[in-house]
C-alpha cells in the first residue's frame, strides 16, 4: 500500500446514517436558528439548504451573512446524549487498527463533538489528529482550501499519498479534484463522485491495496 495518510469523515461515516444522530443535530440547528437568532420557522429549512449548498455548511453561511457566536452554535447543536444513538462497531475498530497508515479525522464539526463521538464508538485511540471546522477556518469541506489545511495538519505535501473517506458525494469529488484518492461511503455512487466506493468496511483494505500498482 503506497498511501501514507487517511482522512476519515466523522458523522454518518464512522457510524451508520440510520442512527438518527445527524437528524437530531440538524433539528438542534433549526432550534438554534429559531430561538437564538430569530429566524422565522417557515424559512429555516430553505436557508439551511441554501447555505449548505453555497458554503459547505450551515454554519459557514450563518457566519457570512449574520452575527453568530460560532462556539456557542457548535456547543448547542452537538449537545445530545450520544449513548442513545451510537454503538461501537468492533469490526470497524479492527479494520482501522490494522491499517499501516496515519489516520486522522477530518470533519466539519468541532473537536469537542468529534472527541465525544470517537469515545462513544471506542475509536479515539486510533486517530492521531482531529482536523475540525475550527482548524480549517474560514474554510470547510468541500472547499479546496480545506484539503490543503488538512494536509498541512497531517504533515503531508503529496496529495496522491492521501485518502479521503466521506459519505457526501461533493466532498469526495472535491477531494478527488484536489489530488487525493477519494472513497465514497454511501449506497449511491454517481459517476465522477469518487475514485472508489464502499458500503461495507470490509471492502476498505482491498480497495486500498488494489491501488498499489498505480504508484
Amino acid at each position: 500500500m503506497h498511501f501514507t495518510t487517511i482522512f476519515f469523515d466523522l458523522d454518518d461515516t464512522l457510524y451508520p446514517s440510520n442512527t438518527g444522530l445527524w437528524k437530531a443535530i440538524k433539528e438542534r440547528m433549526n432550534i438554534y436558528m429559531r430561538e437564538r437568532m430569530g429566524f422565522p420557522e417557515d424559512q429555516i429549512a430553505h436557508i439551511r439548504e441554501k447555505y449548505f449548498l453555497q458554503y459547505g455548511t450551515t454554519l459557514r453561511g450563518l457566519q457570512a451573512h449574520h452575527k453568530i457566536d460560532v462556539q456557542d452554535f457548535l456547543a448547542f447543536v452537538h449537545d445530545l446524549p450520544l449513548k442513545d444513538f451510537l454503538t461501537p462497531n468492533p469490526t470497524l475498530r479492527s479494520i482501522i487498527a490494522s491499517l499501516p497508515t496515519r489516520n486522522l479525522i477530518f470533519t466539519n464539526a468541532d473537536v469537542h463533538h468529534a472527541e465525544r463521538v470517537l469515545k462513544a464508538l471506542n475509536l479515539r485511540d486510533l486517530f492521531e489528529i482531529i482536523v475540525d471546522v475550527n482548524a480549517i477556518d474560514p474554510y470547510c469541506k468541500p472547499m479546496p482550501e480545506s484539503f490543503q489545511r488538512a494536509m498541512q495538519a497531517a504533515g503531508e505535501t503529496d496529495p496522491s499519498k492521501c485518502v479521503m473517506i466521506d459519505d457526501i458525494h461533493r466532498t469526495t469529488r472535491a477531494a478527488k479534484e484536489a489530488g487525493l484518492f477519494s472513497i465514497l461511503y454511501h449506497e449511491d455512487f454517481p459517476a465522477g463522485s469518487a475514485d472508489a466506493h464502499l458500503t461495507d468496511w470490509n471492502q476498505l483494505i482491498p480497495i486500498l491495496e488494489s491501488q498499489h500498482g498505480n504508484e
